[in-house]
């Protein structure tokens, strides 16, 4: 049982080194479907 407590420990930290190294550029709101989602034109 300690492992799981231990390995969600570590996981949670390394989540929010990535997190915090990332920025603002994560986008962490999910798929986009409506009139907000930018297509790049097709070539």
């Amino acid at each position: 049982m300690w492992k799981i407590a231990i390995g969600f420990v570590v996981f949670a930290a390394v989540s929010l080194f990535v997190l915090m190294q990332a920025g603002d550029k994560v986008e962490m709101g999910g798929e986009k479907h409506g009139g907000d989602v930018q297509h790049a034109p097709a070539k």
